[in-house]
């Protein structure tokens, strides 16, 4: 519902959430009680972003590694990944200094990175992290740059989760929503 500007249909809302249509409106009716959305219509994106934020777990498991020029790394893979955190925001809004690479891939995809990451630099603590996302997750990325990116509501609520400097530039981008 944040990643586009009209109101979405409940039937819309369940085909892009893959949920049903029952829950759709269950959890509509939640979102209503807490005078988030009008029927389908967000009426406060940032108390929405804040409710997210809230139901959002940590970032699940996670590899690092040490990649020499990871962006053209990625840049030249045709692995599918969306960028987050650090390095988002500073293609985004240049806030903040993109000290680590953060990027979710899907499960599946897990073996292939590996071999890519480690044939291009050094497994362990490093530069790059590799995060196994949901495949919702990565719903509404772009590419900007060369570069896949998260969605501008997803890149707020890990900004947020990730703490400390990265909550200033969530509070930055939320006036852009």
């Amino acid at each position: 519902m944040l990643n586009t500007k009209e109101a979405l249909s409940k039937n819309e809302l369940s085909k892009r959430s893959e949920c049903t249509r029952q829950w759709v409106i269950r959890f509509l009716r939640v979102l209503e009680k807490e005078k988030l959305v009008n029927r389908t219509k967000v009426t406060d994106k940032r108390k929405l972003l804040e409710f997210w934020i809230n139901l959002s777990k940590k970032k699940n498991k996670f590899r690092s590694y040490m990649i020499k020029e990871p962006l053209e790394l990625l840049k030249k893979s045709r692995l599918d990944y969306a960028l987050t955190t650090y390095q988002a925001e500073n293609i985004m809004q240049h806030y903040l200094f993109p000290s680590r690479i953060d990027i979710y891939i899907q499960e599946p995809d897990l073996d292939r990175w590996h071999v890519l990451m480690t044939k291009n630099g050094l497994y362990g603590k490093g530069n790059v992290r590799i995060i196994i996302a949901d495949p919702h997750t990565m719903y509404g990325k772009r590419n900007i740059k060369g570069l896949s990116i998260v969605s501008l509501p997803q890149l707020i609520v890990d900004l947020t989760k990730e703490g400390g400097p990265c909550e200033e530039a969530a509070e930055m981008l939320i006036k852009n929503v």
